[in-house]
């Protein structure tokens, strides 16, 4: 089976099992479970923060974010496509009474900074007050360079507002950037952290792990996030075993996800072979450009609606959604490359949508 609906499939390796298996355990809202303890400072020390806090989720890690850095009746700008402000359940709204302030994003996948400036709200009681800038990166599969990361840190600096990254997919964008800089994706990951006031990293998507992010920032920040964690029930006891994985993750699987933008890319070039290849699909079938371990391509609604059932029987897996276009109605199917996904998976795959428009 090809499981392309998202990175946080992955099921955990051998070696990592046996890592959790033979964590050593405490309990962590005692602040004594040493493997968390060590997580915690490994993370703090790699990506260049004091301090970390172990989560269960990137939406509880983001969450806690906002609100340790905003208060009730303060505001957050965010892009209209940003996970913290579409798929997280308007939890910064209706947990943190958190006003956010969503701004369109830019074809790249950046918001303007002369928007992020706009935005920004004069002191006086009629507005909220605008506290926070967040950041995504990498976003729907796009890397955010980082010159642009260092405009955004200077730019809250200088507006006197905290920043935070939601970094899910962070070290996919620094596998990405690495090499133009002439870094490794650890210097790199360092890199675009450097200048902001928190990050949120997710454990369980391209990483590898079952269950897990992280949230760094200042000494004083997290200890502040630790009591909104426990507000929101995210205190947990032996979570050595969950953060044995995370260790073993920022071990082992940082510079492997290489291989998932490489397989993500031979997708891309496949079905855009094919679909100049078999009238089945022309014009029909078109890949957007691939930067990380996401693809899209948009497919004919009435295409996409044989093409889909007909993978699935074959046991490959994507999502996708409806959307109007210029050229009628579409479905735009994605496609996440990750850990589980091997070359074999992709030839698979390519033959699969061969034999699909053989017979359509």
């Amino acid at each position: 089976m090809a499981d392309f609906r998202s990175d946080t499939v992955t099921q955990p390796s051998l070696a990592m099992k046996e890592r959790m298996f033979s964590a050593a355990l405490g309990d962590d809202v005692f602040n004594d479970d040493p493997t968390t303890l060590e997580l915690q400072s490994v993370a703090a020390k790699l990506l260049g923060f004091e301090a970390a806090l172990f989560a269960p989720s990137g939406t509880q890690t983001n969450l806690i974010a906002m609100m340790s850095h905003c208060q009730r009746g303060d505001e957050a700008i965010v892009g209209q496509q940003w996970h913290t402000y579409k798929w997280e359940g308007g939890g910064m709204a209706v947990l943190g009474s958190i006003q956010p302030q969503p701004l369109e994003l830019q074809a790249d996948g950046s918001l303007a900074l002369s928007d992020i400036a706009a935005a920004i709200k004069p002191d006086d009681p009629h507005f909220a007050r605008t506290r926070l800038i967040v950041i995504e990166n990498s976003v729907g599969g796009k890397v955010l360079p980082l010159s642009y990361m260092r405009d955004v840190a200077a730019l809250a600096k200088d507006t006197g507002l905290n920043c935070h990254i939601d970094g899910a997919r962070l070290m996919n964008a620094a596998v990405a950037l690495a090499a133009q800089h002439q870094l490794t994706p650890l210097q790199m990951a360092r890199e675009l952290c450097q200048g902001y006031d928190s990050v949120s990293l997710c454990l369980s998507k391209g990483l590898g792990c079952p269950v897990g992010s992280l949230l760094l920032g200042s000494n004083a920040f997290i200890a502040r996030a630790k009591r909104v964690r426990k507000m929101l029930g995210g205190g947990m006891r032996q979570t050595g075993m969950l953060a044995a994985a995370g260790l073993y993750a920022l071990e082992h699987n940082i510079t492997r996800l290489a291989d998932d933008h490489d397989n993500c890319r031979r997708l891309a070039e496949g079905l855009t072979a094919l679909a100049a290849q078999l009238p089945a699909l022309r014009g029909k079938l078109t890949a957007l450009p691939v930067q990380t371990n996401i693809l899209f391509t948009d497919v004919e609604l009435q295409l996409a609606e044989l093409l889909l059932p007909y993978l699935a029987e074959r046991g490959i897996k994507l999502t996708g959604s409806n959307y109007q276009s210029a050229k009628g109605d579409i479905k735009r199917l994605r496609w996440v490359c990750h850990l589980n996904i091997s070359s074999d998976d992709i030839a698979r795959t390519l033959q699969a949508v061969t034999e699909f428009a053989d017979q359509v």
